[in-house]
């Protein structure tokens, strides 16, 4: 009985979790559900905890190189403090909070290269097994495919996208990382403009949009970076013309204007902390539908197939 007991403690004939997420993608602020299958082993344990980590894999950019690593985003228990018999199956449902600030890493169902997961912890008579990876889907909130709708209607392009490590200096960003999607410039500001980079922090009351321009040089002027941040509420949806605001925004950073900016902590550049809540149009055009000059550029992103592969290393 004890080597059964010590078997059991390195995993031989021990319980097995198996995690399902409700099909589909969620958005972020919405709930993630599905259920956890937890499958007796050879004997009788004591279940302690049943947890589920949101994870992300990210970029850290250092003075010479960059490095990646894997980053936990939030964590809640779903279950535990129960006696799992030998071979006894248990289902532990749940609903979670999406945080607000999760990346997307889909738009109009193309990828956009961006691995997020949910782990699930097993705790069991003290020892934890991390025992069952799930890849998390995210689309855009309305407000967000508004406003990246409005760039592929200008005519931007999608080049890539990233999570970085670090924080937009200014704002109301509380995850360890940011998103940026780089987007290559539409025929109109290509003289002014080498590459777009936005940056979303979403909140239950709208959306932080954060513009950093790599602006051309001139004649007499070398290129730099052109930074700025503004706001727009998710019941701006249906009731602003999004092409006409973000055509604004470019137009403001291609111009030139360059107020006082925050830094990123940890990070190589800044993004603005300048708060400007214009709005456009209220009988403004409602953007719906797919935009052929986006999704053009998405379909070339690249598609991971195995979470797993992405994660390698860090279970």
């Amino acid at each position: 009985m004890v080597f059964k007991r010590l078997l059991g403690a390195i995993g031989v004939g021990g319980p097995s979790v198996d995690t399902v997420l409700d099909s589909g993608a969620v958005v972020p602020g919405s709930l993630l559900t599905g259920r956890v299958l937890v499958q007796g082993g050879s004997m009788d344990v004591e279940i302690s905890h049943i947890t589920l980590d949101f994870i992300a894999r990210v970029e850290a950019e250092g003075q010479e190189q960059e490095s990646e690593g894997t980053v936990v985003f939030d964590r809640a228990q779903v279950g535990g403090g129960f006696r799992l018999a030998e071979g006894q199956s248990v289902e532990v449902p749940f609903s979670l909070p999406v945080p607000w600030e999760t990346p997307i890493t889909e738009l109009y169902g193309q990828p956009l290269g961006i691995v997020l997961g949910v782990r699930t912890e097993l705790a069991v008579a003290g020892a934890v097994d991390k025992g069952d990876l799930d890849q998390l889907l995210v689309r855009p909130l309305p407000v967000q495919e508004a406003v990246l709708e409005a760039f592929g209607q200008l005519g931007f392009g999608f080049r890539s996208a990233d999570l970085e490590l670090g924080r937009i200096g200014g704002t109301g960003q509380t995850l360890p990382f940011y998103q940026e999607i780089e987007l290559t410039p539409s025929p109109q500001y290509a003289h002014a403009i080498q590459e777009l980079e936005i940056s979303f922090l979403a909140s239950p009351a709208g959306l932080e949009v954060v513009l950093e321009a790599d602006k051309r040089g001139g004649w007499f002027s070398q290129g730099h970076d052109a930074l700025n941040r503004y706001t727009v509420a998710h019941h701006d949806v249906g009731s602003t013309d999004f092409t006409a605001l973000v055509n604004s925004w470019v137009g403001q950073l291609a111009g030139g204007q360059r107020p006082a900016y925050g830094q990123h902590e940890g990070h190589h550049h800044g993004h603005g902390d300048h708060d400007d809540h214009r709005r456009g149009p209220g009988a403004g055009a409602v953007v719906a539908g797919v935009a052929a000059g986006v999704v053009g550029g998405f379909v070339a992103a690249e598609i991971i197939d195995e979470i797993g592969d992405a994660f390698e290393g860090e279970e």
